[in-house]
């Protein structure tokens, strides 16, 4: 399958478990795999035939601004929904890391999820 990648897509916001955590923004770094079949955005070089990958980061950079959430995983979830907004996205994979929280370590989350949208179709 056909893929539009984003990778390092940085955004900034108030997430995370301890109340400290949600008092000042901080960094995020998301990777995104929409999985999508782009034989007619290659044969007519048509935007409107793929995903618009400019739209797409725009997208998750404010919903990692605008909400707050305890959880990487809930945040994970809404940017899995924004990518699911295309219903021609067949199955996606978003990780989000949170670096310079840990000492040594780097953590991250991935959700990897099948549209509902497009097995409706």
């Amino acid at each position: 399958m056909d893929a539009i990648n984003l990778r390092g897509v940085r955004a900034y916001g108030r997430h995370g478990v301890e109340p400290q955590e949600r008092e000042r923004r901080q960094a995020f770094e998301i990777d995104v795999a929409a999985e999508i079949d782009l034989h007619a955005a290659a044969a007519s070089d048509d935007l409107a035939q793929t995903v618009d990958y400019a739209a797409l980061t725009e997208r998750i950079v404010r919903i990692v601004a605008t909400t707050s959430y305890a959880l990487l995983e809930r945040l994970a979830g809404d940017i899995v929904g924004a990518v699911f907004a295309d219903p021609r996205v067949v199955r996606a994979r978003v990780t989000i890391s949170k670096p310079g929280i840990l000492a040594g370590a780097t953590p991250s989350v991935t959700l990897a999820r099948e549209n509902p949208a497009y097995a409706a179709r």
